[in-house]
């Protein structure tokens, strides 16, 4: 039994006390009281959009969320380099066919083998069946078959050199498409999930039930459905494993209304900081075997799989030219024919989590 009680996780938390303050004071805390062009000193640097178009648009959703997505990098980036004492390469580029990004990649740091953090804006004109293929379900009426798009979205995949740190993912994105008629259809997704080599239940717990508390200062059932939603999505079909111990994840999300679904986005986005880097440090400092080693190289190599036949972003992304959706991929990974651990070992109830999910909290 890997899922403890609400009662009795929070008291071996509190008792053992593993998971010290990151140290890093979150930009994040109240960003209204700073008006555009002060918000953007703190980023990495500068925004996709011009500023003094993010000024003259700045009660739009589409620049609210690229401050977001923009302050989220910043925050993260900055957490992680404390963490290391490496430092990130940011690389801010542009597509000739409309938009930009700015991917952040560190390469061999101290804690972290392969870290990145990328805000992309894509604008343009997808297919009818295009946006049906991304969105799941919306069918939308373009002229000619063609419809203006505005997609937007943070996204990052951290894979630590410590087979004892898990690794992290997390995607918060917005879309904006404009039908024939003029009208604007939009939706937000995302969600940020954990993917372990070795089970630590109070690693477990401490990552979901921060991504509870904020789900629930929006509506009780959004833990719970989006908790099953990350199961389902982040399913590797031909192992009949998770990748990892989920998170949470949505998609199409457009109610109850505009403002309410970006705070949603918004609380989301405030959580990668504390719900991982205590983790990292936690186990900063743990030893490990070659075997431990080898284990997480194989583990590497089913993330990969899924990220390449599986994932719905990165199909999306490798069909638009300009995008950068690999930098998700591990600088190593390894795979054995019929590799199989031994009973009773920690890499066999690694497994049967993958294949049998828990609820944490």
């Amino acid at each position: 039994q890997l899922s403890l009680p609400f009662g009795e996780s929070q008291k071996s938390l509190q008792k053992v006390s593993p998971y010290r303050s990151t140290g890093f004071s979150s930009t994040l805390k109240c960003p209204g009281s700073l008006d555009i062009t002060e918000r953007c000193r703190g980023f990495l640097t500068a925004p996709v959009t011009d500023i003094s178009v993010l000024e003259e648009k700045k009660d739009e959703m589409s620049t609210k969320m690229e401050m977001l997505i923009m302050e989220t990098q910043a925050e993260f980036c900055k957490a992680l380099e404390e963490v290391d004492g490496g430092t990130f390469k940011v690389d801010k580029w542009e597509r000739k066919e409309g938009g930009g990004g700015i991917s952040c990649v560190m390469h061999d740091g101290n804690v972290f083998e392969k870290a990145g953090v990328d805000v992309t804006l894509l604008l343009g004109c997808l297919t009818e069946e295009a946006v049906k293929q991304l969105s799941g379900e919306k069918v939308l009426k373009g002229k000619d078959g063609k419809l203006p798009f505005c997609a937007m979205g943070v996204s990052s995949v951290i894979h630590p050199k410590n087979p004892h740190i898990p690794s992290v993912h997390f995607n918060y994105r917005y879309f904006e498409i404009e039908e024939e008629d003029g009208s604007k259809q939009w939706w937000f997704g995302g969600g940020t999930d954990l993917t372990p080599v070795y089970i630590d239940r109070d690693d477990a717990f401490l990552f979901h039930n921060t991504l509870k508390e904020a789900c629930d200062k929006h509506h009780p059932k959004y833990y719970a459905d989006f908790k099953k939603w990350c199961d389902r999505y982040f399913y590797v079909r031909h192992r009949g494993e998770t990748r990892g111990i989920g998170g949470i994840f949505f998609d199409n999300l457009d109610s109850p209304n505009q403002e309410e679904a970006f705070n949603f986005v918004k609380s989301c986005a405030r959580t990668v900081v504390p719900c991982y880097l205590p983790i990292v440090r936690k186990h900063l400092n743990d030893s490990f075997t070659q075997e431990e080693k080898d284990w997480q190289q194989l583990r590497r190599g089913s993330y990969v799989e899924f990220n390449l036949m599986y994932d719905r972003g990165i199909k999306f992304g490798l069909a638009m030219p300009g995008c950068r959706v690999l930098m998700s991929l591990p600088l190593t990974a390894r795979w054995e024919f019929m590799h199989q651990p031994g009973k009773g070992s920690r890499e066999a109830e690694m497994l049967e989590v993958l294949r049998n999910p828990k609820e944490w909290v």
